[in-house]
C-alpha cells in the first residue's frame, strides 16, 4: 500500500528489526560494515589518485574483514598459537574472548566487500542513497545465509515498482513451502540420528559411522537448501529476485561440477574476488593447481574457525587439482572399458564417485574436532557386526523410514528437474492435482515435521 518511494523504509524497518530480534545490539556491527563500506566506495570513486584510491579500498576491506576476524577468528588464531608456543616448551598466555558470534556476519561481510570491490574495478558507480544501500547490505530473506548478492543484480531491484502478482506470490510461497520440506521434515529429522552418533563417536564404528556420514549430506543439503528457497521464495512474494544457490549438487558427475552447482553464490563469490586475482588458471600449471588450494583453504576458513573446516577446504582443493592431473587418465580407461557406449552407466559411475568424495570431506566439517574427525576415518570400516541398533541411534525405526522416504521423494523430484520436467509436470496440471499436492505437502510438514532447530548455517 506504500508509494514507492517510500517502500525502502518499510523493508530497511523490516530487515534491522528482523536482526535485532535475535540480539539486538549486534545489529550496530551490520550498521558500522554499511557505513565502512558505503563511505569507503564513494571516496575512492571520487578520487582520481591511484594512492588515495587503494587505501580507501584497504580501509573498506580492513573494516570488513576486522569485524570478521575479531568475532569469528581471534579467539582460534589466539588457541592455535597457544599449541605451538606449547610444543615449544614457551610459555604463552592465552587470552579468549567471550563474545557470540553475531549470526550471518560471514554473508553480509563478503556482500560488502564484494560491492566496494567492484566500485574499484569500476565495474559499477556506487550507491548515493544511503538507505537503499543500507537495505542492499541487510535485506531480510537473505541477510543471515545467503545467497550472497550482487549489487548489479539486488541494488537495482529496490528503485523498481513491483505491484501485486497472484502468479508471482503463488510461485513465491511453493518455493518457501518446498524449503520448509527439506528443512523440517528431512534435515530436522535425520539432524537426531547425525547428533547422536556424531557427538559420541567413540562408541560407535563402522555401519553406524557410514549410516550418519551419508545422512548428514542429505541434512547439510536440506538445511542450507532449505533455507535458500524460503528466503528466494519471500523475496519473490515481494517482487525481488534472488540468484540460486543451488542445482541439485549430489547429481554433479565431478567434484568441478559439484561446485557448479553448491552454493553457487559464495563459489562465484570466491572465483571473482579470489581465484581470478591471483591468476586462475592462466599462470604456470603448478601455480594454477596452488591457486586452486589456496582458494578452497580460505573457503574452508571462511565456514568456521576450526582445523576441521580448513582440512575440509584443503580436501576439496585437492579433489580438483586431482580431476585435472587425472584428465587423460580417466578418460583413456571410459574408452578402454568402453563405458562412453553406455552413458547411463558411466553417469551412474562418475556421480556415484562424486557423491563418495564430498562425502568422505563431509566427515571433517561435521566432526566436533579434529580428533574425532581421525577417529571417524579410522573406523569406518571396523566393527561391522555391530549393525544399526535403533537405541543407539537416537531414533526409532519408524522415523528414520520416514526420512528416508522423504529423501527418495526429494531425490525424484531433483531427477524431473535434472530432465527440465517439473514446470510442466505439475503448472500443466488440473488445479484438483496441484492443490492435493500443496496440502499433501504441508499435511507431510505439519505430521513428520521436527522444529525448532536453528539452520546450520546461521552458526557462520
Amino acid at each position: 500500500m506504500l508509494p514507492q518511494k517510500y517502500r525502502w523504509m518499510l523493508l530497511l524497518g523490516a530487515s534491522y528489526y528482523f536482526y535485532m530480534s535475535w540480539k539486538p545490539e549486534y545489529a550496530l556491527l551490520l550498521l558500522i560494515a554499511t557505513l565502512t563500506n558505503y563511505c569507503c566506495s564513494i571516496l575512492l570513486f571520487n578520487s582520481h589518485k591511484s594512492a588515495l584510491r587503494k587505501m580507501y579500498l584497504f580501509i573498506g576491506i580492513v573494516g570488513s574483514i576486522g569485524l570478521l576476524f575479531f568475532f569469528k577468528y581471534f579467539n582460534f588464531l589466539n588457541n592455535s598459537l597457544g599449541h605451538f608456543f606449547q610444543s615449544l616448551s614457551i610459555e604463552f598466555t592465552s587470552l579468549e574472548l567471550q563474545v557470540l558470534l553475531p549470526i550471518g556476519i560471514s554473508f553480509f561481510t563478503f556482500q560488502t566487500l564484494g560491492y566496494t570491490i567492484d566500485v574499484y574495478r569500476g565495474k559499477r558507480t556506487p550507491e548515493r542513497h544511503f538507505g537503499i544501500f543500507a537495505l542492499y547490505v541487510s535485506f531480510f530473506p537473505q541477510l543471515v545465509a545467503g545467497p550472497i548478492e550482487r549489487a548489479k543484480n539486488l541494488l537495482p531491484q529496490f528503485r523498481q515498482y513491483f505491484e501485486f502478482s497472484y502468479s508471482r506470490a503463488g510461485d513465491g510461497l511453493k518455493l518457501m513451502l518446498w524449503g520448509f520440506f527439506k528443512k523440517i521434515v528431512i534435515a530436522d529429522s535425520i539432524a537426531i540420528v547425525v547428533d547422536q552418533i556424531y557427538n559420541n563417536v567413540e562408541v560407535y564404528s563402522g555401519t553406524p559411522l557410514i549410516f550418519a556420514t551419508v545422512l548428514f549430506a542429505f541434512q547439510i543439503f536440506c538445511d542450507f537448501s532449505g533455507y535458500s528457497d524460503i528466503a528466494i521464495g519471500a523475496a519473490k512474494i515481494m517482487g525481488f529476485t534472488l540468484m540460486d544457490n543451488f542445482r541439485r549438487p549430489y547429481f554433479a558427475r565431478s567434484v568441478v561440477d559439484f561446485w557448479r552447482r553448491w552454493h553457487i553464490s559464495l563459489s562465484t563469490w570466491f572465483r571473482d574476488y579470489l581465484y581470478i586475482p591471483l591468476g586462475g588458471n592462466r599462470v604456470p600449471v603448478p601455480r594454477w593447481y596452488l591457486n586452486l588450494v589456496i582458494v578452497f583453504l580460505v573457503a574452508g576458513l571462511w565456514h568456521g574457525a576450526n582445523w576441521t573446516f580448513v582440512i575440509w577446504g584443503g580436501l576439496h582443493g585437492m579433489y580438483l587439482v586431482g580431476y585435472y592431473v587425472t584428465a587423460k587418465v580417466r578418460k583413456n580407461l571410459t574408452g578402454m572399458f568402453g563405458l562412453d557406449r553406455f552413458p547411463l552407466v558411466l553417469a551412474g559411475i562418475q556421480i556415484g564417485t562424486t557423491f563418495i568424495l564430498v562425502d568422505f570431506g563431509w566427515i571433517f566439517f561435521r566432526a566436533n574436532s579434529l580428533s574425532d574427525a581421525v577417529y571417524i576415518v579410522t573406523h569406518l570400516f571396523t566393527g561391522f557386526g555391530n549393525g544399526l541398533e535403533t537405541t543407539w541411534l537416537g531414533m526409532s525405526w519408524t522415523g528414520i523410514m520416514i526420512a528416508v522416504c522423504a529423501i527418495v521423494a526429494m531425490e525424484i523430484v531433483h531427477l524431473i528437474q535434472e530432465k527440465n520436467m517439473s514446470l510442466q509436470l505439475l503448472s500443466m496440471r488440473p488445479v484438483w492435482v496441484r492443490w492435493s499436492v500443496y496440502l499433501s505437502l504441508i499435511l507431510v510438514i505439519l505430521l513428520f515435521g521436527v522444529f525448532e532447530r536453528p539452520f546450520i548455517y546461521f552458526q557462520f
